[in-house]
């Protein structure tokens, strides 16, 4: 069984950038610890991307805060976490679940059986989408969440995206 993990948008934005938090500051170590136990052709990463003009976009309008647009430096993933990313794939997404990533590790699994893990930001969010995306292409696999290497938008947000991870059938570590 090979062992995956994916690092879901650990960007600048999200940790001390226009949408940052004590939460997601708080998880950087644990995170880098996590990459570093696994090979770097194990490792599969999301970088949450729009464009400049995000504003008039659904999300927009419902999240005003103008975030990781491509080519900023707040969309550039957290430099001691991309360092650590050499030779891992990127997956550049436009919302917040991830069809390419979902397809990409379901067509590796149907090679080898996978079990995947997932980290990063935010919880309620862009994990939770990435983790029953991932649990839609492939309901057999086993796929966790480390919920010490996640941060919500607020802790209680945090918490109830994994009871909702955990009712469908995600492991929550």
């Amino acid at each position: 069984m090979r062992k995956v993990l994916v690092v879901v948008d650990m960007q600048n934005d999200f940790i001390d950038g226009a949408l940052g938090t004590a939460e997601a500051l708080a998880i950087v170590d644990n995170v880098k610890e996590k990459i570093r136990r696994y090979a770097p052709e194990d490792v599969f990463a999301t970088r949450d991307t729009h464009q400049p003009d995000y504003l008039e976009t659904q999300e927009g309008r419902n999240l005003p805060v103008p975030h990781c647009v491509q080519g900023s430096a707040g969309w550039q993933i957290r430099q001691d976490i991309a360092a650590l990313l050499d030779g891992a794939r990127i997956f550049d997404k436009a919302t917040f679940g991830s069809v390419q990533l979902a397809r990409h590790l379901a067509a590796l699994n149907e090679q080898e059986p996978l079990e995947i893990e997932l980290v990063g930001l935010c919880t309620d969010i862009c994990v939770v989408s990435n983790a029953l995306l991932l649990k839609a292409y492939m309901p057999e696999v086993r796929i966790s969440v480390d919920s010490g290497c996640c941060a919500g938008v607020t802790p209680q947000k945090h918490s109830a995206a994994l009871e909702t991870m955990r009712s469908c059938q995600i492991y929550v570590m």
